[in-house]
């Protein structure tokens, strides 16, 4: 039974969304210092590599990362392929996917390939989903959306309608996602972020694998 890890590994070369903490992994305490032990610290952003989405990351008193629900976050998923060419997923492709009885969709496009490149590079031209797309995919009973970059929504959409879409009718977001490798089709997706209980709670990074049927 075959995994896939469609993760994407946190280093300090990964891109970040413009504006949100830069990543930082330093030697707290180490083995060839003379210490006891090898200890890292680590400081980067909620929104880092692929992460999940909390409806508190852009509605006041909405609930937090602690409290979204494993039954959302571990499950049957879709894969579905979006043509290279396609910028925006948008309603007419959501109305031709015959997802009626799917519960959580994750959008592999041209992103994937965004993370072989080298280097930092955030790229503004990634596909998205379009807020009238989102609001077909909660129409459809959705649970769960996935994309392969670090946001779902249009680089400076302005007023986040896709998030707002989504997240107000507690659809979970997950972006961040590495597809490259992964065939359309239907697997278990086992997505588990960070168990943050402080702060905002409106996000944190997730191991996210895709587990084949057969």
């Amino acid at each position: 039974m075959p995994i896939y890890d469609v993760s994407v590994p946190i280093t300090p070369a990964t891109p970040v969304y413009p504006g949100d903490p830069g990543i930082e992994i330093q030697q707290w305490s180490a083995l060839a210092r003379g210490d006891s032990a090898n200890v890292s610290f680590l400081h980067f952003g909620a929104h880092t590599a692929t992460h999940v989405d909390a409806p508190s990351h852009f509605i006041e008193g909405g609930n937090k990362i602690s409290d979204l629900s494993l039954e959302v976050l571990i499950g049957p998923a879709r894969v579905v392929e979006v043509p290279t060419a396609m910028m925006e997923v948008d309603v007419g492709f959501i109305d031709k996917l015959g997802i009626d009885s799917v519960t959580r969709l994750l959008f592999k496009t041209r992103n994937s390939a965004f993370w072989s490149e080298s280097g930092e590079v955030f790229h503004r031209d990634f596909t998205y989903l379009s807020a009238d797309a989102a609001e077909a995919l909660v129409e459809k009973g959705v649970r769960l959306v996935g994309i392969d970059y670090l946001s779902i929504e249009k680089f400076k959409s302005g007023t986040h309608p896709t998030h707002l879409s989504l997240l107000s009718r507690g659809v979970v977001i997950l972006e961040g996602l590495n597809l490259q490798h992964v065939p359309a089709g239907d697997y278990e997706l086992i997505c588990l972020p960070l168990l943050i209980a402080a702060g905002t709670g409106d996000g944190a990074p997730a191991r996210t694998v895709l587990r084949t049927l057969e």
